[in-house]
């Protein structure tokens, strides 16, 4: 009878270490591959790992809507994403926020051509205006809300396109269309890659609410704690580890704000409804 009970013991004890032992499950919505994951966060993962004590894991997802079902199914835990993307998986997941990441300059703006007929957003009435992947934050919703934000409904006072940003810049400079909705880096980007071409901005959104880390609903509240708290003390260690992705130079500048509501992402809720989806449930264009 004693040598049961031991035995049995030392089994629940070989399993509370297991269960202890279980890997945190890190995920970002906009990488596709493990590969990819790994250039931009293996710093990152070790980093957090120093910093809480906690085995982290790097798990791939190919799609937003795949980060959703791996939440539900547990095989992930903490989420990376956008703003976008934040609003539908609260709403089919009751993800918890830990902290957000904060993108400087991360706003949308209105292009035109500077020796073009466009000079204001009013000018914009009844004309083409091309917006990036559907969907997206800063290119497609924020600029929408932008152009709505300066008195210009959606679909009723232009006509909005969906054009990937080159061939959209592309189409600008030939007079096919009359502006281009895009976030500051991608203009920078643009004036370097068409440098014989003068572009000005028409129009500017405010600034768009941060990328934004949350938790399934099932995390422990002691993972949760240990993760919000390495943010909250240990921020330039993580900052810097982030930072040796090319792609994290987005977050250069920038801060991990521990004060952080879902409320904050109500403008994008009505970015969605700019739009004309009224719901939160699934990701515009999947």
């Amino acid at each position: 009878m004693i040598r049961t009970l031991l035995a049995a013991a030392a089994i629940f004890a070989a399993s509370t270490t297991a269960q202890a032992a279980d890997p945190i499950r890190f995920a970002v919505t906009d990488i596709e591959g493990l590969e990819a994951l790994q250039q931009e966060f293996s710093a990152f993962e070790k980093a957090l790992e120093e910093t809480t004590g906690l085995e982290v894991e790097l798990f791939p997802v190919n799609s937003r809507t795949a980060a959703v079902e791996a939440m539900k199914a547990e095989q992930i835990d903490f989420v990376l994403t956008g703003p976008a993307e934040y609003v539908v998986i609260k709403e089919l997941t009751d993800a918890k926020i830990v902290v957000g990441w904060q993108r400087p300059d991360y706003f949308s703006q209105i292009v035109a051509l500077s020796e073009g007929s466009v000079k204001t957003v009013e000018d914009l009435k009844n004309e083409s205006v091309s917006f990036g992947a559907v969907g997206s934050t800063s290119q497609h919703l924020g600029p929408a809300q932008a152009l709505a934000d300066l008195g210009l409904d959606y679909a009723k006072d232009y006509n909005p396109q969906i054009i990937s940003r080159n061939v959209a810049v592309e189409a600008l400079i030939r007079g096919d269309i009359a502006a281009v909705g895009m976030n500051f880096g991608h203009l920078q980007r643009i004036r370097a890659a068409f440098p014989d071409t003068s572009f000005t901005v028409v129009g500017r959104g405010r600034d768009l609410p941060n990328d934004i880390l949350v938790a399934r609903a099932g995390v422990s509240d002691e993972a949760f704690e240990k993760i919000r708290n390495a943010f909250l003390n240990d921020s330039g260690t993580l900052m810097e580890a982030i930072l040796q992705g090319e792609d994290n130079q987005k977050y250069k500048g920038g801060f991990f704000l521990t004060e952080i509501d879902d409320s904050d992402y109500d403008y994008v809720r009505e970015m969605y409804r700019t739009i004309g989806v009224d719901t939160f449930s699934a990701f515009v264009g999947d």
